[in-house]
């Protein structure tokens, strides 16, 4: 008898109802996510830059990469990473420069006004942070038990994609 008879039909339909529950949630969370950033901007009065923009110089930070690596980490899923690393060298938050071995790849690194941006965020997210832990909305051990979980999950899928090709 095989693994899925022996497992109670009522329970796989639960697990799979959380599950579908668990991917809207995820999908609602990123844009949910994007709004926060959006109105952070509005408030502080920075409107020249979109909360993709913001959120790619926030995750460059003080790196160097260049437009494939931030592709492949698939952060940007629904933006089109090219454009708006295009937008944010000309609007001045971003220095690119060919690659000397790869002459292909473009880096890109945060100017100073880039770091300013990437401040805004993280000051933002401090914020959040702080207070999800001081209102007892997300205590530590419960925030630990979210990233791990949510971490299995992205292995899990990366496993799935690994063994389609």
């Amino acid at each position: 008898m095989s693994m899925e008879m022996q497992i109670d039909p009522g329970a796989r339909k639960g697990f799979m109802t959380g599950y579908l529950e668990a991917l809207a949630l995820v999908e609602r969370l990123h844009r949910l996510l994007l709004d926060v950033i959006k109105d952070e901007f509005e408030r502080v009065g920075v409107l020249e830059i979109n909360a993709v923009q913001a959120l790619l110089l926030f995750n460059i930070g003080d790196n160097e990469v260049t437009a494939g690596e931030l592709k492949t980490r698939g952060y940007y899923q629904g933006s089109n990473v090219s454009y708006n690393l295009k937008k944010l060298v000309e609007m001045g938050y971003m220095h690119h420069q060919r690659c000397e071995i790869d002459r292909r790849s473009v880096r890109v690194r945060l100017t100073s006004k880039g770091r300013e941006i990437r401040d805004v965020v993280a000051k933002l997210f401090s914020r959040h942070a702080e207070g999800l832990e001081n209102k007892g909305v997300l205590p530590p051990e419960k925030m630990e038990d979210i990233t791990s979980s949510l971490k299995r999950m992205e292995r899990y899928w990366t496993d799935q994609i690994r063994y389609i090709y």
